[in-house]
């Protein structure tokens, strides 16, 4: 197996510009680093991974735990923290703690036993004990799409963390479905405890102050994030003695199930009922109706959190912060509009 000292002969230089060049450590002239890349190129040099950790006490890897990795959603996410992380050199190794406190301490703790650089995690809705283990043993961490309020002993934010908007995004579906005439719109939200359900439940509320709806807190039931609780939450709604006229389902996975709620009940959308989702999806488009949805830039939200925890272990005492990326309407027919591509208009 070639040696870095091989590499160094054949491109003509030290066995420190090798190094170097293949670490990011020192800039080198162009010419330089292309001979040298050659040259591994040409022996088929790999580096000792292991070698380079026990020395610089880095394993150039990053703990991943999020929940739930069949979602779309967070499927979309890996990718992004996937490429990120290759494109910067950095391998992954992922865990799911299926959205359950206890199991999440212990797979944060199982990657961090292995040594990762930093972690990436989704936190479940009671994150206690993992603040308790992340803060204990220092490891430096990025919260990814769900937000944790937990301040330091200096009042300030204590880890880093990139999600979506939230709020005004679920607002402006509210809003949308008010300006189409609907008076009772009913909200399917997510698991409580999460950042993103508490946040598109103040989006939902905003949105019917802002179209001058009164809030009936029948009209908002949780479906905890998942398909069999969306159906449960949407058939609750459909055996109120008034049911809405329109509803928002908070994430992919609960309209998939308020799609097989009305359909067992042999409804239609938006004939009896207009749909719009918070979470586009690729089949999403398929539909028929199509969904209206609410689009988060999930790839560009795994990509971000990468960076924000490479710059994180890069300087360490840094303030933490917090990176919302906007979303995007998703205009299509499920709403009860007129497929806006037939008119000519942007989706």
């Amino acid at each position: 197996m070639p040696t870095m000292a091989d590499v160094a002969r054949s491109a003509g230089v030290s066995v420190a510009t090798v190094s170097h060049v293949l670490n990011g450590t020192r800039p080198v002239l162009p010419h330089t680093r292309q001979a040298v890349l050659d040259a591994v190129e040409e022996l088929g040099y790999t580096t000792n991974t292991l070698a380079r950790s026990l020395v610089t006490s880095r394993t150039r890897s990053i703990g991943l735990a999020v929940s739930a990795i069949s979602n779309p959603y967070f499927t979309e996410i890996l990718q992004g923290v996937e490429a990120a992380a290759l494109e910067a050199g950095y391998s992954l190794l992922i865990a799911d703690p299926h959205d359950d406190p206890e199991h999440e301490r212990k797979v944060v703790q199982l990657l961090h036993e292995r040594r990762v650089d930093g972690m990436i995690v989704a936190p479940s809705a009671d994150p206690r004990g993992l603040l308790a283990y992340l803060g204990r043993h220092a490891v430096p961490a990025v919260f990814l799409d769900r937000l944790v309020d937990a301040p330091g002993a200096d009042g300030r934010p204590r880890f880093d963390q990139v999600c979506s908007d939230n709020a005004a995004p679920t607002s402006r579906l509210v809003t949308h479905l008010a300006g189409l005439g609907h008076r009772r719109i009913g909200l399917v939200a997510g698991l409580p405890g999460l950042s993103t359900t508490s946040e598109r439940i103040m989006g939902y509320r905003s949105g019917l102050a802002f179209a001058g709806l009164p809030y009936d807190e029948r009209l908002l039931v949780h479906g905890d994030s998942e398909s069999a609780g969306g159906e449960a939450a949407t058939a609750a709604l459909l055996s109120l003695a008034v049911p809405p006229t329109a509803l928002v389902t908070g994430n992919n996975a609960m309209t998939i199930g308020a799609l097989r709620a009305l359909r067992d009940r042999g409804l239609s959308v938006p004939g009896d009922l207009a749909l719009c989702s918070f979470d586009d999806f690729a089949w999403a488009d398929l539909f028929s109706p199509r969904l209206t949805a609410i689009a988060q830039p999930s790839k560009d939200i795994g990509a971000r959190a990468v960076q924000v925890l490479l710059e994180r272990l890069a300087e360490p005492d840094r303030p933490a912060r917090t990176v919302r990326l906007p979303c995007a309407f998703v205009h299509r027919t499920s709403c009860g509009c007129p497929d806006p591509s037939e008119r000519g208009t942007p989706s």
